[in-house]
Parts: C-alpha cells; sequence; structure tokens
C-alpha cells in the first residue's frame, strides 16, 4: 500500500503543458489617396516548432503571454507601397497542438522547422478600403504540449517506472516507495552500442478513472498519444493506492491499465505494446509469473471471476513479456534488446507501407 500528500502533487505545477497566450497581427499601414498609394499589411504572428524549447521557458520570457506583430509602413511619396510589418515568431516545443478558446484543434506542430500561422496581419490601406487600414487578427489560443517519444511507460503509482527510466538510460528521475513520484513526464534515451537511441518516456501514475480525469487523469493520458509504443509495468505483487482502494492483482492491474487507455481513446490500445513484469526480486514473485502467465494465455477464460467495469473491449496483445526487477537488475538487458527489437521492427513496417504506396503511386501515374 502506498500513500501521497497533496504537496507532493502540487509539485506538477513545475512542468507545463498547457499554456494559453494572447496574438495579435499587426495593423495595416495608411494609403495615400492623392496617389493611390498601399499601405503596407500588418506582419503576422508564427508559432514555430523548435528542440530544446518548453512552454515554462516560453511564459518565463514572456510573462504576459502577448504576442503582437508590427504594424505595416504608411504609403508616402517616396514609397507608395508601404512595407509589411515586422513578423512576430513564438519557437514553440516539439509534440504542440494548437487549440483555440473552444478546444477546437486547429493547428498541430510535430517537427522542427514546422511553423503555424496563429494570427494574421490587417490589410494596408488602399483603394478598396477608402485608403484606411485594416486591424489584424487578433484571438487567445491555448498551447498544449503531448510529449513525443519511441516508448511510453504506462503504470500505476510505485509499479517501479522511474526506476526502471534510470536503469536503463541516462535520466535521473525521482525515486521513492510513495504513490506520484513521477509528478511530470521524465525523458530518457536508450543509448546502444550501435549509436542507435531511443527516446522514453516516463509519465505520471495513473490510478482507476483517469479517463475521467480523476488524478492527474487527462495530464498523463494526453502524452501517451504521441509514443509510438506502450510499456507497461507492472508490480507482480499486485497494487493497492490506499485503505480505501481495492487491492488489484498483476492480472487484474493490466485490465485496469487497458481499461483506461481504451476509455480515453480507443486508439491507444492498438499500438505496439509490451509488458515489463516488475520486482520479481520479491518473494513468491515466481509463482505469482507463473499464474500470471497462464491468465495472459486465455485472459478470457478470467473474466467471469472479475467486475465487469474492469474488463476492457479489447485486450492489449504484448509483443513481448520481459520479468525483470529494478532492485536486482534482472532481465534489464533483455527488455533493453526487446525494445530495440519492437522499434526497428515497427520503422521496417513503416518504410514497407510508404514503400508500396509509392509503387502503387508511380503505376497509377504510368
Amino acid at each position: 500500500m502506498v500513500r501521497c500528500g497533496a504537496a507532493v502533487l502540487r509539485k506538477y505545477s513545475n512542468f507545463i503543458d498547457d499554456l494559453r497566450v494572447y496574438v495579435r497581427g499587426g495593423t495595416g499601414g495608411m494609403g495615400y489617396p492623392n496617389l493611390g498609394g498601399e499601405g503596407g499589411r500588418g506582419g503576422d504572428v508564427w508559432f514555430v516548432a523548435r528542440e530544446r524549447t518548453t512552454l515554462k521557458s516560453i511564459r518565463e520570457k514572456y510573462p504576459q503571454k502577448r504576442f503582437v506583430a508590427g504594424t505595416g509602413a504608411n504609403s508616402s511619396v517616396k514609397a507608395l507601397k508601404g512595407e509589411k510589418g515586422k513578423d512576430c515568431e513564438v519557437h514553440v516545443p516539439l509534440g504542440i497542438s494548437v487549440l483555440d478558446d473552444d478546444g477546437k484543434q486547429i493547428g498541430e506542430l510535430n517537427a522542427a522547422g514546422e511553423r503555424f500561422l496563429a494570427a494574421r496581419g490587417g490589410l494596408g490601406g488602399s483603394l478598396a478600403t477608402n485608403f484606411l487600414p485594416c486591424k489584424g487578427q487578433r484571438r487567445t489560443v491555448h498551447l498544449d504540449l503531448k510529449l513525443i517519444a519511441d516508448v511510453g511507460l504506462v503504470g500505476f503509482p510505485n509499479a517501479g517506472k522511474s526506476s526502471l527510466l534510470s536503469k536503463i538510460s541516462h535520466a535521473k528521475p525521482e525515486i521513492a516507495n510513495y504513490a506520484f513520484t513521477t509528478i511530470q513526464p521524465e525523458l530518457g534515451k536508450i543509448m546502444y552500442a550501435d549509436y542507435k537511441q531511443i527516446s522514453v518516456a516516463d509519465l505520471p501514475g495513473l490510478i482507476e478513472g483517469a479517463h475521467a480525469n480523476k488524478g492527474m487523469g487527462h495530464k498523463f493520458l494526453k502524452h501517451v498519444e504521441r509514443t509510438k509504443q506502450l510499456l507497461l509495468v507492472v508490480d507482480i505483487s499486485g497494487f493497492q493506492l490506499s485503505m480505501k482502494t481495492q487491492f488489484r492483482t498483476a492480472f487484474e492491474t493490466i485490465l485496469l491499465l487497458t481499461k483506461e487507455l481504451e476509455l480515453y481513446k480507443e486508439e491507444l490500445v492498438t499500438k505496439p505494446a509490451l509488458l515489463a513484469i516488475n520486482k520479481m526480486d520479491l518473494p513468491c514473485a515466481k509463482d505469482n509469473l507463473d499464474e500470471l502467465m497462464t491468465q495472459l494465455e486465455n485472459p478470457q477464460d478470467f473474466f467471469h471471476l472479475l467486475e465487469e467495469e474492469m474488463i476492457p473491449e479489447n485486450t492489449l496483445e504484448f509483443r513481448e513479456v520481459i520479468p525483470i526487477s529494478t532492485y536486482t537488475g534482472e532481465g534489464i538487458e533483455e527488455l533493453k534488446t526487446c525494445l530495440r527489437k519492437s522499434i526497428d521492427e515497427q520503422a521496417e513496417q513503416v518504410n514497407e507501407e510508404y514503400r508500396k504506396k509509392k509503387l502503387l503511386l508511380l503505376r497509377t501515374s504510368k
């Protein structure tokens, strides 16, 4: 059983994955009626994806969270066509979704260098506008961050995700024997001998009801969306959050995690998944593992023993099931090998599908 305090949960505010900002395009320049001159268009506000940028750094650098582009130049005798106002570029992290105030997604930035026009500048004064300039577009938008990683660690609190990340990568997450040790996402990279790197995200622990935004619900689940694969981490001895909650076996834990992912977004359970059975150094771990493996072979045979609301519509098909101990190091190297193999196979599958599409396009064009 594990406990957590409110003081621990409040630390989550140190990590920012949503930022509300005001953007305004520049006003156009004045036209010149006597000579038919046109004022310059107002500048635009752009969001530009850049690596090693965080929402926290944006908030610290721009505490007012206001981004306004420059005003277009007025038309004059010397320059009948006024110059365009200066654009305002805002560097944002990779993995940003841009939402309007109603929560509708209006843009997405996933790769370095990608750009999104957040607010367009107003037209300069011309004959069409009676030589009066137009104001630029203005609105409030949300920058919603979803971490991009090859592998996302999924598990209930205290399953050993932080310990595992510290074992397989150079990341140094906080590790302790209480729930919600991970109160903000941690990113690590597994380094292989041939210089291949796999990014792994340790995300805040789920609890039952996370899909309904209980605990850190949506703050956790939205980050799972951008990971290529899932690695479920389960305590072989089971899990109980507190005295007020029910004890769950390892098998029940796997089903509940699947259910939470499914209820939040069905596509999540279609991702390639691996299963790490942690704490194999504990007494009775071998017997518990034998029982769990029997249950995983034909999970439907055991559904009649469970509460109906625990049973997911679709069970996860694990590519590999790896018993590990983050305490003794058992199975860690095997897990790293399995992750590498799974990621490489997925990449080859994506490449093969791309090649087939290109071939089909070539044949169609002929």
